[in-house]
C-alpha cells in the first residue's frame, strides 16, 4: 500500500478499510486503522483513558479505603492526569504494606506475651507444639499463616488446648464423604463452634421464649456443639440440629397461619363495625386507622403510631360524648315532663266535661231563674279553670319546644366535633398539619385531579436546617415550637389549595397543585424569605430558622413513593451545596 499524505485522503481510506475488513467504527479502530495508513505511530504521550478506566473498574471495592482508590482513580482518569494516577496507586500500595507491617510487629509482640504468661491445661510444650504445626502447616502463604497465628493467640487466651484442635483437623479427612458434613479445619474451629453456640443461645433461644421446649433445645444444642471435637460427635450434632430445624419449620408455619387467622377475623370484625355504625361518622377516622393497619404488611412502628393516635382521639372523644349523653338525657328528661303535665291537662279536661254535664242537668231540671244564676256561676269558674290550665300548657309547650330545639342542636353540634375529633387521626398533634395517613388521601385526591384535568403537580420537600444542633442546645420544648413556628408561616405564606404535610421530624412536604416547577421553585424561595423576616423568638432571644427544600414535578409514570424520592434526593442537593436553598430536579 503506497503512504498517502493528504489527511483527508487518509481519512476517506481509513473509512474504507473500517467498511472493508468489517471493523466496529470505535475511536480506538479508527485510530490504529488510521496511522497504519499513515505510516504513523500514536504519539507516545496521549493519554490511555479507556485503558485506565477498565483497570480502575476491575479494582475491589469491598473497602471504605478501596472505594476512596476507585474514586480517586476515576476523577484523575477524567481530569486525564497521569501523575494523579500514578500517585494514588503508590500511596494505596504503600499504605498496604506499612499497615500489614503494623499487624505483624503486634501479633509477634502478642506471641511474646502469650507465650509466658500461664494458661490453665497448656504447658511450654505444648504451645510449642501447637505453634510448630502452624507453623509448617501454613509456611507457603503469609496470609493464611498470619490468620492461623491470630486464632492460635486467641486460642491461648482463652485458656484453651490447641491440641484437640489440631486433632480434629487431622481427623477432618477420615470423614465418610457421604455424612454431608463440613469440619472447619486449622485452629479456627473452636471460634466457629463458640460462634455457633452463641447463635443459638443468644440469637435463636431468645426469640423462642413463647416456645419453652424449642428454647430448651437450641440451649441443650449449643452446650453440645461447644463440647463437639470429634466427627462422631460433629455428626449427631447436625442430625439434632436438621431436627431442630424442622420443628422450627412448623413453629414458623404455625405463626404464619395464626397472623392470618387473627387478621382475618379483625377484617371481619371490622367490616361489621362499619356496617353498624354507618350513620355514626365521628367513627370513621377509627375504623380507616385499623383498616389501613391490617392491609398493609405488619411492623411495630405503624402500630405504635396508631395506638397514639387513637389514645389521643379516643380521649377527646370520651369527653364530647359525655355532653352529648347529658344533652340526649334533657331532652328525654323535658319530654317526660312535657307527657306527665299533658296527662294532668287531660285529667283536668274531663273533669271539666263532667262538671260541664253536671251543670247541663241542673239547667234542665231548674224551674227557677234564682237556680241558673248559681249553676252559672258554676259554670263561669269551671271555664276560668280550664282557660287558665290551657294557657299554662301552651306556655310550657313552647318552653318545652324550645328547650328541645336548643338541645338538638347542641347535639349536632356536639356530633360534629366528634366527627371532626375522628378526622384528627389524619394531622400531626403538634403542628395542626396533616401527618402521613392524611398526606397520603390528599395526594390520590390531587394525583388524580391533576392526570383528569392534564395540570401540573409540584411536590415539595423542606427540611430545617441544624435542627438536631438547635434541640441540643435549646431543648426539645424549643425544637417543637420551631416546628410549629414553620407550620403556621407555611400556612400563612401558601396558596389555600397548597397543602402541608409533616413528613417525619423536622421534613415537611408541600403539595403545590396547578403550579409548574419554576413557580413551585419560586414559592419555596417566597417561603423562606417570609421565614427569615418573621423571627422565631425563644423567651427574647430572636433564633433564625432555614430550611433546605428540593421541588419536583410529577410525571405521568409517577406514583407518591418515587416523587418524594426525587424531592428528596433534591433536598439533599440543596443541603450539600450549603443549606437554605432550593433545588429543582
Amino acid at each position: 500500500m503506497s503512504t498517502l499524505t493528504n489527511p483527508f485522503e487518509i481519512a476517506r481510506e481509513t473509512l474504507r478499510l473500517l467498511a472493508a475488513r468489517r471493523i466496529p467504527p470505535s475511536p480506538e479502530n479508527y485510530q490504529t486503522l488510521y496511522h497504519e495508513i499513515a505510516g504513523t505511530k500514536p504519539a507516545g504521550g496521549s493519554f490511555p483513558e479507556t485503558q485506565l478506566r477498565s483497570l480502575a473498574a476491575a479494582l475491589p471495592k469491598s473497602s471504605p479505603d478501596q472505594l476512596r482508590l476507585a474514586r480517586q482513580l476515576d476523577e484523575a482518569v477524567k481530569a486525564a492526569n497521569w501523575d494523579d494516577y500514578k500517585k494514588h496507586l503508590a500511596d494505596f500500595v504503600a499504605g498496604l504494606v506499612d499497615s500489614q507491617k503494623l499487624a505483624w510487629s503486634e501479633l509477634i509482640a502478642d506471641l511474646l506475651r502469650q507465650w509466658d504468661a500461664k494458661h490453665t491445661g497448656l504447658t511450654s510444650a505444648r504451645k510449642r507444639e501447637s505453634l510448630e504445626h502452624v507453623l509448617t502447616s501454613n509456611a507457603a502463604n503469609p496470609d493464611t499463616l498470619f490468620t492461623r497465628l491470630q486464632s492460635l493467640l486467641r486460642s491461648w487466651g482463652q485458656g484453651k488446648d490447641a491440641e484437640p484442635v489440631a486433632a480434629a483437623e487431622t481427623a477432618n479427612s477420615e470423614i465418610a464423604p457421604n455424612s454431608g458434613l463440613t469440619v472447619a479445619t486449622g485452629d479456627l474451629l473452636p471460634e466457629l463452634r463458640e460462634l455457633f453456640a452463641f447463635t443459638l443461645e443468644t440469637a435463636m433461644a431468645t426469640q423462642l421464649l413463647e416456645s419453652p421446649q424449642l428454647s430448651t433445645d437450641a440451649k441443650a444444642l449449643a452446650k453440645d456443639i461447644r463440647s463437639a471435637v470429634s466427627p462422631a460427635q460433629l455428626q449427631e450434632f447436625l442430625t439434632r440440629l436438621k431436627r431442630f430445624a424442622f420443628k422450627l419449620e412448623l413453629l414458623a408455619e404455625d405463626q404464619t397461619e395464626l397472623r392470618h387467622s387473627l387478621l382475618g377475623l379483625l377484617r371481619l370484625l371490622v367490616g361489621n363495625i362499619t356496617d353498624l355504625v354507618l350513620d355514626d361518622h365521628w367513627l370513621h377516622g377509627q375504623i380507616e386507622v385499623v383498616r389501613e393497619i391490617i392491609d398493609k404488611p405488619l411492623s411495630q412502628h405503624a402500630l405504635d403510631d396508631a395506638e397514639r393516635r387513637l389514645k389521643e382521639v379516643l380521649y377527646k372523644q370520651s369527653q364530647l360524648k359525655a355532653s352529648l349523653s347529658e344533652a340526649r338525657d334533657a331532652i328525654k328528661s323535658m319530654l317526660a315532663g312535657f307527657v306527665d303535665h299533658l296527662a294532668d291537662f287531660a285529667e283536668a279536661t274531663s273533669d271539666y266535661h263532667d262538671k260541664i254535664e253536671s251543670c247541663a242537668g241542673k239547667i234542665s231540671s231548674a224551674t227557677d231563674i234564682s237556680e241558673l244564676e248559681s249553676v252559672l256561676g258554676e259554670v263561669m269558674r269551671e271555664t276560668r279553670t280550664i282557660q287558665i290550665n290551657a294557657q299554662r300548657s301552651r306556655d310550657e309547650l313552647r318552653s318545652t319546644q324550645q328547650k328541645v330545639q336548643e338541645s338538638e342542636a347542641r347535639i349536632s353540634e356536639l356530633e360534629r366535633e366528634l366527627e371532626t375529633t375522628s378526622d384528627l387521626v389524619r394531622h400531626d398533634q403538634l403542628t395542626g398539619v396533616l401527618n402521613r395517613r392524611g398526606l397520603e388521601e390528599i395526594f390520590t385526591k390531587e394525583a388524580a385531579r391533576a392526570s383528569r384535568h392534564e395540570t401540573s403537580l409540584c411536590v415539595a420537600l423542606i427540611d430545617i436546617d441544624n435542627f438536631k444542633k438547635l434541640n441540643d442546645s435549646m431543648g426539645h420544648d424549643t425544637g417543637d415550637e420551631a416546628l410549629i413556628h414553620l407550620a403556621t408561616i407555611c400556612r400563612e405564606t401558601l396558596r389555600p389549595q397548597d397543602t402541608v404535610a409533616r413528613y417525619g421530624g423536622e421534613e415537611f412536604i408541600i403539595l403545590l397543585p396547578d403550579t409548574p416547577l419554576n413557580d413551585a421553585a419560586s414559592a419555596l424561595t417566597r417561603l423562606q424569605r417570609e421565614l427569615t423576616k418573621k423571627f422565631f423568638l425563644h423567651g427574647n432571644e430572636k433564633v433564625l430558622i432555614t430550611f433546605s427544600a428540593g421541588v419536583t414535578q410529577m410525571l405521568t409514570d409517577d406514583n407518591q413513593a418515587s416523587v418524594i424520592k426525587r424531592a428528596d434526593e433534591a433536598m439533599y442537593q440543596a443541603k450539600q451545596t450549603g443549606k437554605n436553598r432550593v433545588i429543582s430536579l
